[in-house]
């Protein structure tokens, strides 16, 4: 079991002068969560989504990271791979070298894009992001092997170079692919890497999800691994804040949630621009009407209203409380069969010290609870 944390930089005031405080802050806090025994970190890539993601260069993000720890890995997750958004040539270059640097401490993940938003800033046709995404990934690892390098297809040409650097690890990092769909679930199986579920589903959602990626990890034959080396490694979001005050944990993690719903809602074009007010009134009752402007809007577009299409706005039964709530929303996840916990308490309501005394909560309370557990039943299969 592996615990980690993921950054948005989500904030509510876009101020060039808040932008500098809260991206500091995200660095203060993956620092911190290394020192609170945190297996790893994560940075999404966003690009012209204000207050949901100012995120725009994960990997200078990441380098600040690394450079200011020794042990916990580092997450790009996720790098947006159709061609406009990053050539697979300078992501394999960014990469190597972060993971060069970092000490071999590197995971990839890979993303098609959020929006029409991030999409018409690039030019990016959404019908070309799924097979983009999958070639970058055959790119990547073959690229990160070989001493020179050439690809010809009927998307892109690569004349034959020496590709430098090339990643520490052996035989690349580990690859996974951002997934908050069936689809995607059973696409990262098939390609033989692991999946970043990014969704607010919760632990029911969790455990569809992974018997989805299980079956679909028996049925693949490989013909369709994008590497030799597949990677099944299950990874679940945690949306949490931990305090003493588990009512006061409660109010700042469903504020917190509101915003994150309305901010990508707004940038999906089905909701309204994110209320900006750190304590805005009964924030359940707020998500369930936002839910319903969402699902009439979705009518209006003749989209298909799915569960996972608002499930962002549920009344939320997430890891919001004290650590014991934490401990058992946890064991619900692990039961629905997460290999990784991906925690996320920087949202864009959320103050600092908050998600600080999350970080801590966890190490000190959370995290044990599973390392404790772990050693007890490896003394029992062990006869001890």
């Amino acid at each position: 079991m592996r615990f980690s944390m993921i950054f948005e930089a989500q904030m509510n005031d876009a101020t060039p002068s808040n932008e500098q405080r809260v991206l500091n802050n995200c660095v203060d806090q993956a620092v911190f969560a290394e020192e609170m025994g945190f297996d790893a970190i994560w940075a999404v890539e966003h690009h012209a989504l204000t207050w949901y993601s100012h995120m725009s260069a994960p990997e200078i993000f990441l380098s600040f990271v690394a450079a200011r720890t020794k042990r916990i890995r580092i997450g790009h997750g996720c790098v947006l791979m159709p061609f406009k958004f990053n050539h697979p040539v300078r992501v394999a270059e960014r990469l190597a070298m972060l993971d060069l640097l970092s000490g071999g401490r590197l995971d990839v993940g890979a993303g098609r894009g959020a929006t029409q938003q991030e999409m018409g800033l690039f030019g990016v046709d959404v019908a070309d992001t799924y097979p983009e995404v999958e070639e970058t990934l055959r790119i990547l690892s073959r690229i990160w092997r070989e001493e020179r390098f050439e690809w010809h297809s009927d998307r892109l040409d690569i004349p034959s170079r020496p590709i430098t650097p090339r990643p520490v690890q052996a035989p690349h990092p580990p690859m996974f692919m951002a997934c908050t769909k069936q689809d995607t679930v059973r696409l990262a199986a098939d390609m033989g890497v692991g999946a970043l579920v990014l969704g607010f589903g919760g632990p029911d959602d969790i455990a569809g999800l992974r018997k989805i990626y299980d079956d679909a990890i028996a049925l693949r034959s490989g013909d369709s691994f994008v590497s030799d080396h597949a990677n099944d490694h299950f990874s679940a979001l945690c949306p949490t804040i931990v305090l003493d005050d588990a009512a006061e944990a409660f109010r700042i993690g469903t504020r917190g949630q509101r915003f994150f719903a309305e901010a990508i809602h707004h940038w999906y074009g089905t909701g309204n621009p994110p209320s900006l007010e750190i304590d805005a009134g009964d924030n359940v009752s707020e998500m369930r009407r936002d839910a319903e402007i969402v699902t009439a809007r979705l009518h209006e577009m003749n989209i298909p209203v799915t569960p996972a299409a608002t499930a962002i706005y549920a009344p939320p039964e997430h890891a919001y409380g004290d650590w014991r709530s934490a401990i058992e929303y946890a064991e619900r996840l692990i039961d629905a069969g997460a290999d990784e916990i991906m925690c996320i308490a920087q949202m864009g309501t959320v103050a600092h010290e908050a998600s600080m005394e999350t970080i801590r909560q966890w190490g000190t309370k959370v995290i044990p609870h599973f390392r404790s557990r772990r050693s007890v039943d490896s003394r029992m299969v062990l006869g001890q």
